[in-house]
């Protein structure tokens, strides 16, 4: 009985062990083997693990098409708990003619729902020689090199290496060794997830892909395809994948957005300030402040943020855009979705209109914070019907943020709140020319089960996106809290995209080295602002903005100095060097921001002394040894 099933298309061969179900690749001479140790799994809800190798009925055949060669295995008769399941699947592995690109597929073929909770498959590649010039590539937030060698540990990724979450910007990874190396792309991440090994000094780093189920399910095909490169590095994995998203569809440069809508011109350039006018504390919230209750609640006039904006215009700011949390009565992150009026305590109404107006003849852009997931329970209109309902008929409930017990609101019915909420800013004579829709494109799908609303992941997708299509109606530019690329259509501009150490503290270890990957994708498609804060004793975080081509805050969660509005002199001083700043950053920004970056790279491999390079022809070299950096214009 033959055990081993092979397929060869030009220089690319692909071998399946049909004992052990292992995989070999060889790809332009170089062999790409699935590590030793793995076993294709399903891993149940309780954490049991249901090995492939356990159907009682298992067939493998090569086959041949008009496309491609390939391997089906089919894999039937499964026993759970002593009880043999309606569970039946089959793997198809095949080299595309064309290409020379080796798709994996997983087809459900029947079903039942048997409460797992993710299937491993396919196996990671056996990757474990200790070098530094064989590393991991992640989309981690912008992007992270995680070196064989790499000293810290990574084995856990923020929500759980969930695609189309902040730890997976883009769906996809790959890893290099010496100058080879491979790109795996998921075709379909909606109800998917990567996992990393890496211990403490490696030798080795494990990346591999799992699939979640949907709705109890697998339900549908699952595509993972692998592209093999010769002499490569990271930069060409993302070249890679930008004319995947270019094939496909999700590729909407901002000259595509601006000839839709002029104001991308104008956000372009534009200094970022972040500003907030009323926080309220439950005594729910996991940041109620027990011993200080007094600072649980804060409110800001609508007319102090106007004379702050009308100070900036004297302070000769020509560009602005305001994002503005806080404006509505319940306070930020309170009583989502229903969070008008405008805060009463603040001016109401009149309050807003004014500052809305001063934004206008100042010739700013204005954009509110909003949120459309979280449910909070104490909203007039909350009802645990509208919730999500999990596969279990459950609704998740938790107190965590400023507005105490919530759940989540099915995103079925966001579109219709963020209707209602919009026509009533623009009763009232609210002039908005951008909005914030927060953790659209940071947070993973949501699922539903209710009867009325059932959703899947990929649905929850299509329902945020048609929330940014109808602010995008109504000529306001649309932004959420990160990015991801399945928001690239629609999105023009996000709270920020950062590297992973900037959301940690200044002293936390380092998951891996960070680099643009996301910019080196989709660079010419989002405005992305970056902090610009000064580390003492390490970067400074503007050359970053400038290496990245990207816009500037000017001020984020700014602090309250002088409720009076007579800014002393330490405050002018401090933003006039902030001024100084973004304007360096914006002057960049405003010549390349349409512009592809065609590469990033180390200086003499020193991760200190960085070089990006874009479309037409400018060069920024940034050194953080002395916190220098030089742009060389292109034309």
């Amino acid at each position: 009985m033959e055990t081993n099933y092979q397929v060869r298309v030009g220089n690319t061969s692909l071998m399946l062990d049909g004992t052990s179900l292992s995989v070999t690749i060889q790809a332009d001479q170089k062999v790409w083997n699935w590590a030793k140790d793995y076993q294709p799994y399903i891993l149940m809800e309780d954490g049991t693990k249901i090995l492939f190798s356990s159907a009682s009925s298992i067939h493998h055949a090569t086959f041949e098409n008009g496309i491609g060669k390939g391997i089906c295995s089919s894999y039937d008769g499964f026993t759970i708990d002593g009880k043999k399941v309606e569970f039946a699947f089959d793997t198809i592995m095949w080299v595309e003619f064309s290409t020379g690109d080796i798709r994996f597929e997983l087809i459900p073929m029947k079903e039942e729902k048997i409460g797992f909770k993710a299937i491993y498959w396919p196996g990671h590649m056996e990757f474990d020689t200790k070098s530094d010039r064989w590393y991991s590539v992640l989309n981690v937030l912008q992007g992270l090199l995680l070196p064989n060698t790499w000293e810290n540990e990574v084995t856990k990724l923020g929500f759980d290496g969930q695609m189309c979450s902040s730890n997976a910007y883009m769906p996809w990874f790959g890893q290099i060794r010496e100058r080879e190396g491979y790109i795996a792309i998921c075709e379909h991440p909606w109800d998917a997830a990567y996992h990393v090994n890496h211990p403490a000094n490696g030798p080795y780093t494990h990346v591999g892909m799992r699939f979640l189920p949907s709705l109890g399910k697998l339900g549908y095909r699952r595509v993972i395809r692998y592209t093999f490169l010769q002499d490569c590095d990271y930069n060409t994995l993302c070249k890679v994948y930008r004319l995947y998203a270019k094939e496909t569809g999700l590729f909407t440069s901002l000259a595509e957005k601006a000839a839709k809508n002029p104001l991308v011109d104008k956000l372009i350039g534009s200094a970022f300030v972040h500003k907030g006018i009323k926080t309220h504390q439950s005594p729910d919230s996991a940041f109620y402040d027990k011993e200080h209750p007094e600072k649980n609640d804060l409110v800001i006039p609508f007319s102090y943020r106007e004379k702050e904006i009308r100070h900036f215009k004297e302070k000769g700011v020509e560009k602005l855009y305001l994002h503005l949390d806080g404006w509505g009565d319940p306070g930020y992150d309170n009583k989502h979705p229903d969070y008008l009026p405008a805060c009463k305590e603040a001016g109401g109404w009149e309050g807003m209109k004014s500052l809305s107006d001063a934004m206008k003849e100042c010739g700013y852009m204005f954009g509110v914070h909003d949120q459309y997931r979280d449910y909070y329970m104490d909203a007039p209109t909350f009802n645990e019907e509208y919730a999500i309902h999990d596969v279990n008929g459950e609704i998740p409930k938790f107190a965590r943020w400023a507005g105490g017990w919530q759940s989540y609101l099915c995103a079925s019915q966001a579109p219709y709140y963020v209707k209602r909420n919009f026509e009533e800013l623009f009763a009232h004579g609210i002039h908005l020319e951008g909005t914030y829709l927060d953790v659209f494109t940071c947070n993973e799908g949501d699922e539903c089960s209710h009867p009325h609303h059932t959703m899947t992941r990929k649905e929850c997708f299509e329902f945020r996106g048609r929330c940014f299509e109808y602010l995008s109606s109504r000529d306001i530019l649309p932004s959420s809290e990160e990015v991801s690329d399945w928001s690239m259509k629609s999105l023009v501009f996000c709270h920020y995209g950062p590297y992973d150490f900037m959301l940690a503290g200044p002293d936390a270890p380092r998951k891996g080295i960070p680099v643009p990957l996301f910019n080196l994708v989709y660079h010419d498609c989002l405005i992305l602002p970056w902090p610009m804060d000064q580390i003492p004793g390490q970067e400074d975080y503007m050359l970053y903005a400038l290496l990245n081509g990207g816009a500037a805050y000017l001020e984020k969660d700014g602090a309250y100095p002088n409720i009076d509005g007579a800014f002393d002199a330490a405050y002018e001083q401090k933003l006039d060097e902030e001024i100084r700043r973004y304007r360096i950053v914006a002057e960049l920004q405003e010549k390349i921001a349409k512009c592809e970056m065609l590469k990033h790279e180390f200086i003499d491999g020193d991760w200190k002394k960085q070089r990006t390079i874009f479309s037409d022809g400018t060069i920024v070299t940034i050194n953080f040894h002395d916190q220098s950096f030089q742009i060389h214009e292109g034309k």
